[in-house]
């Protein structure tokens, strides 16, 4: 019984792992970590040490990784912190938006968090398209650690 307990909560955590790397207060990859870890607690799955290990390392790498990507897509092309906090603001309101919004609002937002740092139109959008590229790239490598996490706990619970 409480393997089954150990698989369903697994599979929550895998989905809700996938969700966390879209919405900024959900952290995906460490989710979809903890999903592993509850089926080879079960039955149902028994990872190599080698296995977990990278991909607990995976997880720490990324996990960490999305708090610089975006600040060094922001320096890169000359943003400020306002544009972060705006890229972060325009999220939010873009999920709401559906698929286009997650992509739209980040840099609507990453401009307007410019503009009221510095009232330059050239200056925000060159920095608010760094704060997205940032941002985007943050997003994909939470995405990509998730889904071979996914693959990985598909794969061993089949077999």
């Amino acid at each position: 019984m409480s393997d089954y307990v150990l698989l369903i909560l697994g599979i929550i955590l895998m989905i809700i792992g996938i969700i966390g790397c879209l919405v900024p207060v959900l952290p995906g990859p460490p989710l979809s970590y903890l999903g592993l870890l509850l089926l080879h607690f079960s039955r149902f799955g028994q990872f190599t040490p080698t296995v977990l290990i990278a991909l607990g390392v995976v997880t720490l790498v990324v996990t960490v990784l999305d708090y610089f990507v975006p600040i060094w897509g922001t320096k890169k092309f000359g943003g400020s912190k306002y544009g972060i906090r705006g890229a972060t603001v325009g999220l939010i309101i873009g999920l709401f938006l559906g698929p286009a919004g997650i992509v739209i609002g980040p840099l609507v937002g990453a401009i307007v968090g410019e503009l009221i740092f510095k009232d330059d139109m050239k200056y925000a959008l060159k920095a608010g398209f760094g704060s997205l590229l940032g941002f985007l790239t943050g997003i994909g490598l939470k995405l990509a650690a998730s889904f071979v996490m996914t693959y990985f706990f598909v794969k061993e619970w089949i077999a």
